[in-house]
C-alpha cells in the first residue's frame, strides 16, 4: 500500500513513524514533511494547504489511503476533495472540521445540546465587547472565532489586559478575518485534560488521556506556545471522570454533530478542564493535538492504518483499540527565544538512540545531508516505561543526546503529574 500523509511537524512524524509499523505499507508520502520525516517517508514539496495539488499527487501516484492530519486543510476540505476524487481519507470533512475552524459554531454547539462549557457572549462589534468587560467578571477569556496558529487565545487577567486582547484581534487584525470574530468566555479552574479520540461518526473510542505543558518556562511561566512537553496518562482522569466525561461529553458531542448533518469520523481532541462543578469542554480540536500526539501513539497497540481505516468505513464498533497500562513523556528541544524571535540553521547531532525516539517538527536538510534547525519547536523525544517517572528519566537521558546551538527545554515536564499521583 502507499499512503500520504498531509502536514510537516512532529505530529506528522509521529503518525508516520507509527503508520510505518503495518507491513503491507511500503511506502509513505508526506506532504510537505521536513527535514527530519525525510528518514521516514518520502517528502514531497506540496504544501498542506494546497489541495489541488495534493489531489493530483494522489491520483498520479495511486494513492491507497491519505490521513489529513493539520487543521488548516481540514477546514479548506482537503478530505472532501481527495474523496471526491476516490481517495479514501482519515478525518472529517469540512462541515465537521467546524467544531474547530469557528469557535462560535463550537460554543453555540455545546449550548444547543447541553455539553457542558464555560459561560459565553459572541461579538463582532469592537466597542460593544471593550463596553461589555467594563463590567464583565475577572479574569475571563477571550477567544477569536477562527483559525489563527494556536496563538488566538488570550487569558485576562486583568480588565486592561483583555481589552487589549479585543483590540488587537479586531482592530489591528493581528489573526486577520480569523478574529473578526470574538468569544469572550468565563474563565475556568482546576486541571486540564487532552484526550484525543477515535471515531467514526457514531461509535467513539477514547484514546489515553494526556497532560500538555503550554508555558515556554519552567514553573508554568513565560509566554503561552505549541507546547514543550507532555506526559500520558494525566493521572487527574481517573476511571470516574472519564465515564462522566464519556456520558456528559464525548457521546454527546457526536450524537449533536450528526444531529447537526455533520458527522465527525476522524480523530475529535476534547480539551478538558476539571472545574469544582465538574469535566467542561475548553475547546474541540478536529485532529490529533501536537505535542499530545507524540506520547499518545507509542502507547497504542493496535494497527493504527487499521483502526483508521475503520474511522473511515464506519466498521469501529468491530475493531479492537488497545492501548499499553504504561506511560509516555515527551519533552520539547526549542529553539532559544521561541514563541519570539529565535536564530535558525544551526546543524543537529543526534545519538542513535535519541534519534530512534524523537520526532522532528523544525528542521531541514541539507544537501549534504545535514540536518539543520528551521524552526521554534524543533524536535521532540519521547519515552515510554511501566511508569511515568521512569518515562520522564528516559526522556530527559533522550534529550542530553540531542545537540544544536541555542537549544532550550523546560526541566520540570512531568513535574505536576508526578505531584498528582
Amino acid at each position: 500500500m502507499k499512503l500520504m500523509v498531509i502536514g510537516g511537524g512532529g505530529r506528522e512524524h509521529a503518525v508516520i513513524r507509527k503508520l510505518k509499523e503495518n507491513p503491507r505499507i511500503e511506502t509513505v508520502y508526506a506532504l510537505p514533511g521536513n527535514g527530519g520525516i525525510a528518514f521516514d517517508a518520502v517528502c514531497v514539496d506540496i504544501a498542506a494547504t494546497d489541495i489541488a495539488a495534493q489531489v493530483e499527487f494522489a491520483k498520479q501516484n495511486a494513492i491507497d489511503y491519505a490521513v489529513v492530519t493539520p487543521d488548516d486543510p481540514l477546514a479548506l476540505g482537503a478530505v472532501d476533495a481527495l474523496t471526491a476524487a476516490g481517495i479514501p481519507c482519515f478525518g472529517p470533512d469540512q462541515k465537521a472540521a467546524q467544531i474547530e475552524a469557528s469557535k462560535v459554531f463550537a460554543k453555540d454547539l455545546m449550548a444547543k445540546y447541553g455539553i457542558p462549557t464555560a459561560a459565553y457572549r459572541v461579538f463582532t462589534d469592537m466597542d460593544e465587547a471593550l463596553t461589555y468587560l467594563d463590567t464583565a467578571p475577572i479574569p475571563t477569556v477571550v477567544k477569536a472565532d477562527g483559525l489563527a496558529l494556536g496563538k488566538g487565545v488570550t487569558v485576562a487577567m486583568t480588565r486592561e489586559e483583555a481589552k487589549s486582547a479585543v483590540r488587537a484581534a479586531m482592530e489591528d487584525r493581528v489573526f486577520g478575518q480569523a478574529g473578526a470574530r470574538l468569544v469572550i468566555e468565563e474563565y475556568l479552574t482546576g486541571p486540564e485534560v487532552s484526550v484525543l479520540s477515535f471515531t467514526d461518526g457514531e461509535t467513539l473510542i477514547p484514546m489515553v488521556s494526556s497532560m500538555d505543558h503550554k508555558r515556554a518556562l519552567d514553573g508554568d511561566r513565560g509566554p503561552n506556545t505549541g507546547g514543550m512537553g507532555t506526559v500520558a496518562p494525566n493521572p487527574c482522569y481517573t476511571p470516574a471522570v472519564a465515564k462522566t466525561c464519556m456520558e456528559t461529553i464525548f457521546l454527546p458531542t457526536i450524537r449533536a454533530m450528526a444531529a447537526e448533518g455533520r458527522p465527525f469520523r476522524g480523530c475529535l481532541y476534547f480539551g478538558l478542564m476539571l472545574t469544582p462543578q465538574g469535566p467542561k469542554v475548553i475547546e474541540y480540536n478536529c485532529r490529533f493535538g501536537d505535542p499530545e500526539t507524540q506520547v499518545v501513539l507509542p502507547l497504542l497497540q493496535s494497527d493504527l492504518y487499521t483502526v483508521m481505516r475503520a474511522t473511515t468505513d464506519g466498521t469501529l464498533a468491530d475493531t479492537a483499540v488497545e492501548f499499553s497500562d504504561g506511560a509516555a513523556a515527551c519533552v520539547i528541544l526549542a529553539s532559544k527565544g521561541y514563541p519570539g524571535h529565535y536564530e535558525k540553521g544551526f546543524p543537529i547531532t543526534m545519538t542513535a538512540e535519541a534519534a530512534a525516539h524523537a520526532c522532528v517538527a523544525g528542521a531541514k536538510k541539507l544537501e549534504d545531508g545535514t540536518l539543520v534547525t528551521a524552526g521554534g519547536r524543533v524536535l521532540g523525544v519521547t519515552a515510554t516505561a511501566p511508569d511515568l517517572a521512569a518515562a520522564l528519566r528516559d526522556a530527559y537521558r533522550l534529550a542530553e543526546g540531542v545537540r544544536f546551538e541555542n537549544a532550550y527545554c523546560r526541566r520540570d515536564i512531568g513535574a505536576r503529574a508526578l505531584a498528582a499521583r
